[in-house]
């Protein structure tokens, strides 16, 4: 810090806490002209910077920190997505033998499994607004919007001639909606 900052402070602190009046009590500043009002601010801009110094290391600790975070937690992390990697391997060949085994469990933790249905997928807004005006379908607001939620609610995936296609509830083709697969995921919790 600056030396003359640092005098600054050294004043207010000997001011603060060595004088005293007759009473024992610290004397109580006040500010009653131009001089008294520049040697606070003085102070003021003293405190300022020595709070900026220690913000400054404090900033650059914390940067080293987070590196140093980063080195030793790369090797780690990396570990345990290869193991995690494994694990979705082999509940994958089990749920292939037993589709009811959603979930494995050892001592040291378990394995889940999600799986999400085939489901229609939004692809094109303009055909399916032109599609549902055309069938008259309650799924339009009052400007040209979308009810995207509920229109996907009453549609279907089914399966025509080995694809998947997405259907009404008349069985008829929606268009522009695609056909977003069947997926599953996996979570390790320990």
């Amino acid at each position: 810090m600056n030396p003359m900052l640092a005098e600054e402070i050294k004043e207010v602190e000997v001011m603060t806490y060595g004088l005293f009046g007759e009473n024992d009590e610290p004397q109580k500043f006040e500010i009653t002209d131009l001089d008294s009002l520049n040697w606070a601010l003085r102070k003021v801009h003293a405190y300022d910077a020595q709070l900026k110094e220690i913000q400054t290391v404090a900033n650059s600790e914390r940067q080293r920190i987070d590196s140093w975070e980063q080195r030793e937690s790369k090797g780690i992390n990396e570990s345990i997505q290869f193991f995690h990697n494994l694990i979705a391997e082999y509940h994958t060949k089990v749920l292939t033998e037993d589709p009811k085994k959603k979930t494995l469990s050892t001592p040291y933790g378990k394995s889940k499994s999600t799986t999400s249905k085939a489901q229609p997928d939004k692809v094109d807004e303009e055909q399916l607004i032109n599609f549902v005006e055309e069938n008259e379908l309650p799924f339009i607001e009052k400007v040209p919007k979308l009810k995207w939620g509920d229109l996907k609610n009453t549609l279907k995936v089914v399966d025509k001639d080995g694809e998947q296609i997405v259907v009404d509830e008349n069985g008829q083709v929606v268009p522009g909606v695609a056909v977003k697969p069947q997926t599953t995921t996996f979570k390790v919790e320990i």
